[in-house]
């Protein structure tokens, strides 16, 4: 497994042996890259982040900054060893931790990420239950981007306040691109006041 795009393009991953970790194919990587906007100062959260191939991907593409939450063991040296040899350390922090008790870490905080990916595992209930928290945790900044992978036979249903803008199949694969959606203006009528 390789980077795709970026200054680190073509350096190599370490990924785990054996069973327990899906690391997002190089293909479906670079796919949902060239459609989104890195810019500077671009501030990452990735979630169930395995060995680190989507935040590191974004990182290599010009991100200030990326947060990996993982809490397996054998990800979490594959993590920490790509991290260590792309030389990543700086703009990076790792947290073991389970997605949910990360999220509300992350929210004390008072941290704000413009681009949050997640790559949960298929099949658990996890998409859905995590972009819900997302969406009611604090942690998206304004024009926020969400970037979920999942199992294309077990899409999310729809999540209150995320807003999905774009989605697109690769094999059993499905990537799905989501905004905070914006609230009512209160009195706002439908067409403006010109009701055009």
């Amino acid at each position: 497994m390789r980077v795709t795009g970026g200054q680190l393009g073509g350096r190599r991953l370490q990924v785990p042996r054996g069973r327990g970790v899906r690391p997002s194919a190089d293909r479906v990587r670079e796919s949902l890259f060239q459609r989104l906007e890195i810019l500077p100062g671009t501030r990452v959260l990735d979630l169930y982040a395995g060995t680190g191939a989507l935040g590191i991907e974004a990182l290599s593409r010009g991100a200030a900054s990326a947060v990996f939450v993982e809490q397996a063991a054998a990800a979490l040296g594959c993590l920490s060893t790509n991290l260590e040899r792309l030389e990543l350390g700086e703009r990076s922090r790792v947290l073991r931790s389970p997605v949910a008790s990360a999220l509300r870490r992350l929210a004390r905080e008072g941290a704000e990420f413009d681009l949050i990916v997640l790559d949960p595992p298929y099949a658990s209930g996890e998409a859905e239950r995590t972009l819900g928290r997302l969406a009611e945790s604090g942690l998206l900044a304004p024009g926020a981007v969400v970037v979920l992978e999942t199992a294309w036979r077990e899409p999310p249903g729809e999540v209150r306040g995320l807003a999905p803008v774009d989605e697109r199949r690769y094999g059993e694969t499905l990537i799905r691109h989501y905004r905070a959606a914006q609230p009512p203006v209160p009195g706002a009528e439908p067409g403006g006041p010109d009701g055009g």
